[in-house]
């Protein structure tokens, strides 16, 4: 499990594309982004990688502007990023009050 200062946790099930996160550096204050692709096949080893340029597995796009890529320790889910609740019935499209084509 990764470095998550009291945080939720941060694993590879809990990281998806859409998770908002706080980005966290060495130098500098934390960022804050959306994870916008996930390079898991490229970082296992074999992947594609190379020792002297290692793949970063998360893409991150931050508020800023800037895409940045890191690894799982760098993250922390933003503790303000709502999770939303799953839908019982996918099937079912959500309805707003008011009149509808077709009715």
């Amino acid at each position: 499990m990764a470095r998550n200062s009291g945080n939720r946790p941060v694993d590879g099930q809990a990281l998806t594309v859409g998770v908002r996160v706080l980005v966290r550096r060495s130098a500098g204050a934390d960022l804050t982004g959306e994870v916008v692709e996930d390079y898991a096949a490229v970082t296992d080893p074999g992947g594609g990688g190379h020792a002297w340029a290692p793949v970063h597995r998360w893409a991150v796009a931050l508020d800023d502007g800037r895409l940045v890529f890191v690894d799982t320790e760098d993250l922390t889910i933003d503790p303000g990023f709502p999770r939303p609740a799953p839908n019982p019935n996918p099937d079912s499209a959500a309805r707003t009050p008011g009149r509808h084509r077709a009715e």
